[in-house]
């Protein structure tokens, strides 16, 4: 941000705002049934008969003798308590996924400049972190605030789940403690302690935030599909109520997924810093740096899908009708936006990889080869996108004789998707094997049965996938289903010895061209930004489909939500709630940016005194240059 001054004043505005919203809501919660009837001394001097004053002294001494009964909910004002929840859960969920994820892929860099020796690596390891301070105190911040909303509006739920899970709570906090103390400690001790020392508190840091995310994922995945307890609601044991069906499952999942998310954060912050840079040396550092961060997003996001399919089969699992209501019920048409959202960023990442290989050197050689990934992307992605049953007139349903389309029916069941989304990795996967291969050539003495065997692994699982895709529509339902563990495997056994092949093929290849950072298109910088901002809506969707499998239930088949608010949000509604959700994190990701940039800044001086450059120069404010022509780990 170029003015400070201005800045400052809308953050004060802002502030100001919230402090007067705040103040009108408890207004209003203060404004219902929250307090108890209470006694307040009045002067009325307004003469009175003694009948008047006996019937009054009688109310009084009945409201004073009526027993304390705890509410089961109570009602936030305007938007209900439902949405605020669900508002301040989603907030607070999108800056643990930052929090945690940084740590993770700040460790890995900082364990290869350690072993490699460069210090690059080592610095922009510092970058990523220096998001993590503000992105804490955010994250705690969102948690507390949800914890106080949720005992305030539905006290009666959350005491059942205190009583559930009560022996987990000191852990929780124990570890909340030392995760603050190892994330200062790993912060600002950089460059304060030996490198092992400081890995091993990058080390510490990751291990207790992982616990953390562990033992809180135990508290939702109970409500939806909880163990445990009998019939009625009693613990019969705590352990069996942590490790439920769903617990295991989801922990991968959002571990991928988290790490996923904050490398297209991170790859965001990137481009938001080179589009801002005025000089060559900034946009090399910053377009190296979006590389890097894109990287994290593509390599976890590729086997994200699989851990999906885990999670929903273990849904399936615990409860069909949960399933089946997941699929192909209320949440099916939901699926056909997670798709298109999907194919975006599949497409995004591509098309940032295809630019990528503009600022290599020889990049001719293999950018004949980008139109064929394109059809193979453009395709998937229809196939993949395509619903079964579509929506119509009943002119077009009398036409079609029936709600799915004669020929485009067939692309809407699970064989087709299957088919497509395992195509669609694949596809993304060769295009950054492209990638990493433009401005190299190999110079072992196999390399050319190398290329052989690297094709024939990829021909291969293409029609492993493919086969078992055309194949299920001529057998039931039940072992369809499972022809997708043929197909995930191949595709992530090949991509196992592509990769292992891969390195061993280049390991010391000749350079054909040198890599020059900051020249790329500036439309690259707004695609980074546009998979931050579709990771975000697909994690705040995706946690809609979760919450809302439940339906009117705090606790799946044990405890019933009889509150005004149980009922399962519509699309249209829910895809609002989750837009204004991504809007406002955006927001405020954008004051830790900003926040965070403020370290590379001169200290202020008055006019006519000269402006001093910032302690510790460069190095301290985490700008590496990174030369035009310089290489890297790809």
């Amino acid at each position: 941000m170029k003015n400070p001054k201005l800045a400052i004043v809308a953050l004060a505005v802002v502030a100001a705002l919230g402090l007067f919203g705040a103040l009108r809501v408890t207004r209003g919660l203060l404004d219902t049934e929250y307090r108890q009837p209470h006694r307040v001394e009045t002067v009325d001097e307004t003469p009175r008969t003694q009948g008047e004053i006996d019937e009054h002294e009688e109310a009084e001494a009945k409201a004073l003798a009526t027993p304390y009964v705890e509410e089961e909910y109570r009602q936030f004002p305007k938007v209900g308590s439902r949405t605020i929840v669900w508002v301040l859960a989603q907030l607070h969920l999108l800056f643990a996924a930052f929090v945690l994820a940084v740590p993770i892929f700040a460790l890995i860099i900082e364990f290869i400049g350690y072993k490699t020796g460069d210090k690059r690596y080592d610095r922009l390891a510092y970058e990523f972190t220096k998001l993590l301070s503000v992105s804490f105190s955010l994250t705690a911040t969102f948690g507390a605030f949800l914890t106080f909303m949720l005992v305030a509006l539905y006290p009666k739920f959350m005491t059942y789940l205190g009583h559930v899970f009560s022996p987990t709570f000191l852990p929780y906090v124990g570890l909340f403690f030392f995760e603050a103390v190892f994330l200062y400690s790993y912060y600002y001790g950089w460059g304060k302690f030996s490198p092992r020392v400081h890995l091993f508190l990058g080390l510490m840091l990751n291990l207790v935030g992982t616990a953390i995310m562990f033992i809180a994922n135990a508290w939702l995945t109970f409500m939806t599909s909880p163990s445990g307890i009998s019939e009625t609601g009693a613990v019969i044991s705590t352990w069996e109520a942590v490790s439920n069906y769903t617990w295991m499952p989801i922990n991968i999942h959002r571990i991928i997924a988290n790490v996923a998310f904050g490398g297209a954060i991170a790859a965001a912050y990137a481009a938001f810093k080179f589009l801002q840079a005025k000089t060559d040396e900034e946009r090399a550092h910053y377009d190296w740096m979006g590389y890097i961060g894109n990287f994290i997003a593509i390599i976890a996001f590729l086997p994200l899908p699989f851990a999906g399919y885990w999670l929903a089969s273990e849904i399936y699992a615990f409860s069909q009708t949960m399933g089946l209501q997941m699929m192909g019920g209320a949440f099916s048409w939901l699926f056909i936006i997670q798709a298109a959202l999907i194919g975006n960023l599949f497409l995004g990442a591509n098309y940032y990889l295809w630019l990528g290989m503009g600022r290599i050197e020889g990049a001719q050689a293999y950018q004949k080869f980008i139109k064929y990934l394109l059809i193979a992307v453009a395709i998937c992605f229809a196939v993949w996108a395509t619903p079964r049953s579509i929506l119509s007139t009943v002119s077009e349903i009398r036409d079609m004789g029936g709600s799915t389309h004669p020929q485009l029916g067939f692309l809407g069941v699970m064989s087709a998707k299957n088919t497509a989304v395992n195509v669609l990795i694949l596809s993304t996967y060769m295009s950054f094997m492209l990638y990493r291969r433009t401005g190299k050539r190999a110079t072992v003495p196999w390399k050319t049965i190398g290329n052989v065997v690297q094709f024939s692994i990829f021909f291969l699982a293409a029609a492993i996938v493919i086969f078992f895709g055309v194949y299920g529509y001529f057998v039931d339902a039940a072992l369809r289903i499972k022809f997708s563990i043929p197909q995930v495997g191949s595709v992530l056994l090949a991509m196992v010895l592509i990769t292992i092949l891969d390195v061993l093929l280049y390991r010391n290849a000749e350079k054909t061209g040198e890599t020059h950072w900051g020249k790329i298109p500036a439309i690259s910088q707004y695609v980074l930004i546009f998979i931050a901002i579709s990771f975000t809506w697909l994690m705040g969707l995706m946690g809609y489909v979760r919450a809302g499998l439940r339906q009117h239930w705090h606790v799946y088949g044990v405890i019933r939500d009889t509150s005004v608010d149980a009922f399962t949000p519509t699309l249209g509604y829910a895809t609002k709630v989750v837009s204004v959700t991504v809007l406002i994190f955006f927001f405020l990701i954008g004051v830790v940016f900003w926040l965070s940039s403020l370290g590379s800044k001169p200290d202020w001086q008055p006019k006519g005194t000269g402006q001093p450059s910032p302690p510790g120069g460069a190095a301290a404010s985490g700008a590496v240059p990174v030369q035009a022509g310089s290489s890297e780990l790809r």
